[in-house]
């Protein structure tokens, strides 16, 4: 059985697919784009992702297995066990993995899992019937040069004189500008001088307040002492972490942590993990939305094989 056909299909749906024990693929969405290279225009579509600590069965895919299979809940854990194991030992073989419509899954050089994807199918449902599609380039500036140039070649004198008519727009422009910077000016006196006021009044009346306070004489019966409990506060959990890599060699995980924070950010080295490696982070924080921004961004800009790790640290 091939699962990818399922992983598919739950993709259009979720926004997490975890394979158990391999890992999950995520979904990101991503809004129309336009190459300004080649003029074509992509609709809105869903973007692919791989996170290989996401590994614990939510009962997802072997439900969806079972049902589109017609086979029991643990014929269908049983059947991903089996493949997972196949993919592994493919992995660890150093042959690419290919998962159609999906993606290519290998190992890198510091034995990191990278993943690939290669969606030719759009995930994204209300996308569904639309395509990209390249339009021509608009030729109103050739055009506009084309009109100039006859101009100068045949003599005709009404082009300047009616050029010339309309100077007086020139002036019209001057006028307008001059008079909106002038209420522009008065408007800014004006606020400050009814700031000035309030202020002072402002002042009078805590002068007033105060000398009330002053002269006032209190009564107070004797109150039996509360005892006020303050609750402390406690550090903010950091659950989501965003990983630049992960290296074999201790001495190679330091060197990148250093490079991370000469650039500026909050990196850390974490402690060696099962798999002998050591991961490096760009920083942690605190909820998903702004773990996921900042992925995006770091994507984007810096490093397009970072990912996000899921763990209480």
């Amino acid at each position: 059985m091939m699962i990818e056909k399922h992983i598919s299909a739950l993709l259009y749906r979720y926004q997490c697919v975890i394979v158990p024990g391999f890992g999950a693929f995520l979904t990101e969405t991503r809004s129309a784009s336009i190459d300004t290279d080649t003029n074509t225009f992509y609709p809105p579509k869903k973007l692919i992702s791989f996170n290989a600590n996401l590994k614990n069965n939510d009962g997802l895919l072997a439900n969806h297995i079972a049902l589109q299979e017609k086979i029991s809940y643990n014929e269908a854990v049983s059947d991903i066990e089996k493949i997972v194991k196949l993919w592994l030992d493919e992995l660890q073989n150093g042959e690419r993995l290919i998962l159609k419509n999906i993606g290519d899954l290998a190992y890198n050089s510091e034995s990191s899992l990278v993943f690939y994807p290669n969606t030719p199918v759009n995930y994204l449902t209300d996308s569904f019937g639309l395509g990209s599609f390249t339009s021509p380039v608009i030729t109103r500036e050739v055009l506009k040069a084309e009109v100039e140039e006859l101009e100068e070649e045949v003599p005709v004198m009404f082009t300047p004189e009616r050029r010339k008519n309309y100077s007086f727009l020139k002036y019209a422009a001057v006028f307008i500008t001059a008079l909106f910077a002038g209420s522009a000016g008065f408007k800014v006196y004006y606020d400050n001088k009814i700031n000035k006021e309030t202020r002072l009044a402002e002042q009078h009346v805590q002068e007033q307040v105060n000398q009330e306070i002053q002269t006032a004489t209190f009564f107070l019966d004797p109150m039996p002492a509360v005892k006020l409990t303050v609750k402390e506060e406690t550090e903010e959990k950091l659950y989501y972490h965003i990983v630049a890599n992960a290296f074999r060699s201790e001495a190679n995980a330091e060197k990148a942590l250093q490079q991370l924070r000469a650039k500026g950010f909050k990196a850390r080295k974490l402690d060696k993990n099962k798999y002998g490696l050591y991961p490096v982070i760009y920083g942690s924080y605190p909820t998903y939305e702004s773990a996921h921004e900042n992925l995006s961004k770091i994507r984007k800009e810096t490093n397009k094989e970072a990912w996000l790790l899921v763990k209480d640290l």
